[in-house]
């Protein structure tokens, strides 16, 4: 079993203060530092560009896990290497060619991940598994923070775990949604190494985001 890793969601954090913010979750144990960047368009929502993030890379020495949920995503890939992504993260349905993101990804030196939506199938990924560093299952549809786990998306971490074992390949599996101390235990038994979690790391316990990490981290 791979080292359970908290990848926090700054979705949640005050944005007043992202600096701070990142800061805070480095201090706090952080193993890497999630950005959801949504154009209104792939989501119904707005959040963070290229110039933002580029400012804030200077605030932690952490891993910067971008999921990007833009579409067409391959033209921007560059934008986010650029601006301090070390991993980033895509979604097949967002590109005209998974394969050719996924190595224009290597091309740049950064750790590829794919994601899955809760209706998307595991089809749109499987030939892709051997090349990639990291599957993103979302438990929730993506766009806004704050929404209820889908426990039906277990299911897809239990198949990709014992493909996993089964081919000997190396990715890590990530999942994003709703989670808290309660589902985050089940992520974790299904086969999940990283959890991304904002409002129970920023709100439960009265904000004590040192806590609440290592709380997610616990089995």
């Amino acid at each position: 079993m791979k080292k359970i890793q908290i990848s926090p969601s700054i979705l949640s954090a005050d944005f007043s203060q992202l600096g701070n913010e990142i800061k805070r979750l480095e201090e706090a144990g952080a193993d890497m530092i999630h950005v959801d960047v949504m154009d209104g368009h792939f989501v119904p929502n707005l959040t963070i560009g290229p110039p933002v993030l580029k400012a804030l890379r200077k605030y932690s020495s952490i891993m910067f896990d971008v999921h990007l949920m833009i579409s067409p995503v391959h033209q921007f890939i560059e934008d986010y290497s650029n601006a301090g992504a070390d991993i980033i993260t895509i979604h097949p349905e967002a590109t005209n060619d998974l394969k050719k993101s996924i190595l224009k990804i290597k091309e740049l030196k950064k750790r590829v991940g794919v994601s899955l939506n809760p209706d998307s199938k595991l089809d749109l990924i499987i030939n892709h598994l051997s090349e990639i560093d990291l599957v993103l299952i979302m438990s929730v549809n993506p766009g806004f923070g704050g929404q209820k786990f889908m426990p039906e998306v277990l299911e897809k971490v239990k198949i990709l775990n014992n493909i996993q074992k089964d081919k000997k390949f190396n990715f890590d599996i990530e999942i994003d949604g709703g989670i808290n101390f309660e589902n985050s235990k089940l992520a974790i038994e299904a086969g999940a190494n990283i959890l991304v979690s904002g409002t129970t790391i920023f709100k439960s316990n009265n904000g004590d985001i040192k806590k609440n990490i290592e709380l997610l981290k616990s089995k």
